[in-house]
């Protein structure tokens, strides 16, 4: 609410990460609560996280010098790239992309590693308490970031040879492949190739789902609608099982579309049992002029 503290409603809508259950997110908010006022002041977060920093606090302060270094630059190209010749716009455009290659590839390593230890998390919990549901994310989280790496793995990556990337990157190439078959379907330039018999490896995940929502929106209420879903959307996203979720809408009237991959139909139905999933729903009654229509897909996972 911008008053310098949070209360732990503000602090479970953005510390919450759909490991840890309510009751967890409490006892942490006590913890760091250290003035006992149920509200956490800027001295008593940086207190506690401070003293967790470990090696991540040489990567933050690296970090901030990288972005005063960026920006210093950004500044600088700004002012004299309308003067420069055409070779030299040539250059800046090219050590632009490539500053932006090198953030993108150390972004995913990153995502990725931010991946594997919920998903490790999440499968050595013995806790049956439920884990709380993220209402509110943080802006941007994870959306679309598995299509975003398709760009963003490069040589130069570290972490490159690892598990953790070639694992998603196999998911990146299938969704990929996916999203050309349905721009054929819809442009209605579809050729059909020789049939061919596969044999999925045991224990391979075999179908992806893809979900599609059309929604006819009324018109008083799309930006009402439109808050509702971005939240859903960030939401979804953050799911260990979705790989990618894209929205479209039509340009000749208050319709839109939303196209969700989900790694089987067994994270499909989970997510519609989520508190999120739940609240969208139940506010698209008020926000549609007509029933969402809802066609769901399963395709081969190794497509």
């Amino acid at each position: 609410s911008d008053d310098g503290k949070l209360s732990f409603d503000e602090f479970r809508a953005y510390f919450a990460d759909g490991v840890l259950s309510g009751e967890e997110l409490h006892e942490l908010f006590r913890t760091i609560d250290t003035h006992n006022t149920e509200n956490l002041d800027t001295e008593e977060l940086c207190d506690y996280f401070s003293k967790h920093l470990g090696e991540y606090e040489n990567v933050l302060s690296v970090l901030e010098d990288l972005n005063i270094t960026i920006l210093k630059a950004m500044d600088k190209t700004k002012k004299d790239y309308q003067e420069a010749s055409n070779l030299e716009q040539f250059v800046t455009r090219f050590l632009l992309k490539e500053t932006l290659n090198q953030l993108q590839s150390l972004q995913s390593s990153l995502e990725c590693a931010m991946e594997t230890t919920e998903e490790q998390t999440r499968q050595e919990r013995k806790d049956p308490t439920k884990p709380e549901v993220l209402s509110v994310q943080w802006p941007g989280k994870r959306l679309a970031r598995r299509l975003q790496r398709n760009n963003s793995l490069s040589s130069n990556n570290p972490y490159s040879s690892t598990g953790w990337i070639e694992e998603d990157s196999q998911w990146v190439i299938q969704i990929n492949r996916l999203q050309k078959l349905i721009d054929k379907l819809e442009k209605k330039d579809l050729k059909l190739e020789p049939l061919e018999e596969e044999v999925l490896e045991e224990n391979a995940r075999s179908h992806i789902m893809i979900v599609q929502h059309q929604m006819s929106v009324i018109e008083e209420k799309v930006e009402e609608f439109r808050l509702a879903l971005k939240q859903y959307v960030e939401s979804a996203s953050a799911q260990g099982g979705c790989l990618h979720v894209s929205i479209q809408k039509l340009p000749s009237n208050f319709h839109f579309i939303v196209y969700e991959f989900w790694e089987n139909s067994n994270a499909w139905n989970s997510h519609l049992q989520m508190n999120y999933s739940k609240a969208f729903q139940r506010s698209n009654v008020d926000f549609l002029e007509t029933p969402e229509l809802i066609t769901t897909m399963l395709v081969p996972g190794k497509y």
